[in-house]
């Protein structure tokens, strides 16, 4: 009798086990088949898809961007085309020659032109001259600051006193900046290049480096895509280069170059493309400073824009360590470049692909909110933003902020007091 009572006992607890086990199982399908459930009958709410909207609409207009790095300079400049892809570009055309077959060229990579872009190059080169007259004629309204000891540049009544001077002797000022009038020169940064009569000729060399004239590099873009310049000539061509992996094996022969078309009037062109002529107090006061303020602002992102769709097809040369630039297929042999190991390279300078930043600096500064109010502080860093030092003489001199640099400048934050930085998250 106890035996029976053991085996039905544990039969019983068996059962038990396993009917545990069937409702652990459906309890827990359950939550499943209901969430199934409502995700396919509450179809007109999905998560995915309002954080996809509110992405896209952030895309469109941020609300803040972060402010631009400072490169270091013990570096060297991270390539605008990705290695891989020059590695295989470079394999291609080796194979090409090997098989005795010509590298395939087109305009203006072949020395022609591209007819498309030359009124584009006459436009840019317009737009050069309304954006450095109106420079120069702004600078008589709002006052510049250039540093005695680093780089920066402040765009303001009076100089900020954010500590960030890395100069000489900034410990002893606690990298408080030494501010002294500023030029032209501090808002729009000279980048010269050298001017070639054949880009695809006889490369520049250290010592016929004086032989050459050094224009800036926008100019020099212009005139090789398709601008005509008395003072500066340069050689068209009506039949192809024709090269062999890095070799040009056709290049219309060596021309002499024409001696320069100097008059006055070629000096007062030469003026009006160079930084250097057009300095603060000898351009006239502005009588409608707005306006001007406006067509200098319209003219520098015309630039911009004009310059990224030159450099889209013709070749621009970049110093990978030090702000130099060549226009041309090619770089020069100038032993110039004193940048990080430069020892190494014998002073040559490290060529790469140049992007739109290298031919036209933004120098960016801090951006003003109010330029009758307090100089900006140092613990306020983290609220002021930064814009093109065009962008903010314009703007301070009446211009509207375009869109595209708002979220930079960030004119949608409120600035705290100098007691509530503290209290501020």
């Amino acid at each position: 009798m106890e035996i029976l009572n053991s085996v039905c006992f544990n039969s019983i607890g068996i059962h038990r086990t396993r009917i545990n086990k069937l409702v652990k199982r459906q309890l827990r399908a359950q939550p499943k088949r209901i969430c199934w459930a409502l995700s396919k009958t509450c179809c007109e709410y999905s998560p995915d898809a309002a954080n996809d909207e509110r992405q896209e609409r952030y895309q469109r207009q941020p609300q803040n961007v972060d402010l631009p790095e400072i490169q270091p300079k013990n570096k060297k400049k991270p390539f605008p085309v990705p290695i891989k892809k020059m590695l295989q570009a470079s394999r291609r055309d080796k194979r090409l020659a090997q098989m005795r077959i010509e590298k395939p060229l087109e305009p203006p990579k072949n020395g022609l032109l591209v007819p498309e872009l030359v009124p584009v190059a006459y436009e840019v080169l317009d737009n050069w001259k309304v954006l450095i007259r109106g420079i120069s004629q702004l600078l008589n309204v709002v006052t510049v600051y250039g540093c005695r000891k680093c780089p920066q540049v402040h765009v303001g009544p009076v100089g900020h006193q954010i500590q960030d001077c890395y100069g000489s002797g900034s410990q002893r000022r606690n990298s408080h900046h030494s501010w002294v009038s500023g030029s032209i020169n501090d808002v729009l940064i000279p980048i010269e290049s050298y001017h070639l009569f054949d880009p695809f000729g006889r490369r520049v060399k250290h010592e016929t480096r004086f032989d050459y004239d050094r224009i800036p590099a926008i100019v020099e873009l212009c005139i090789q895509a398709g601008v005509d310049l008395p003072q500066y000539p340069s050689r068209r061509r009506t039949a192809p280069v024709r090269m062999m992996g890095k070799k040009v094996i056709d290049r219309g022969g060596f021309v002499d170059e024409p001696k320069p078309y100097r008059s006055e009037d070629s000096v007062s062109l030469l003026a009006e493309l160079d930084t250097f002529s057009n300095q603060q107090g000898q351009t006239p006061m502005p009588s409608n400073v707005k306006e001007l303020a406006e067509r200098t602002l319209k003219a520098y992102l015309s630039v911009r824009q004009g310059v990224k769709q030159l450099m889209s097809k013709y070749t621009v040369k970049a110093c990978g360590y030090c702000s130099e630039v060549h226009v041309g297929p090619w770089g020069h042999n100038v032993k110039l470049c004193g940048a990080f190991k430069h020892q190494w390279r014998d002073g040559k300078h490290g060529w790469q692909d140049a992007v739109v930043d290298e031919v036209i600096p933004p120098n960016y500064v801090w951006h003003v909110p109010d330029p009758s109010g307090p100089p900006l502080r140092s613990s306020l860093r983290s609220f002021y933003g930064k814009a093109p030092a065009i962008v903010e003489l314009c703007v301070q001199a009446g211009a509207e902020i375009p869109d595209e640099y708002r979220p930079m400048m960030r004119t949608d934050i409120v600035i705290p007091d100098y007691e509530e930085v503290r209290l501020a998250a």
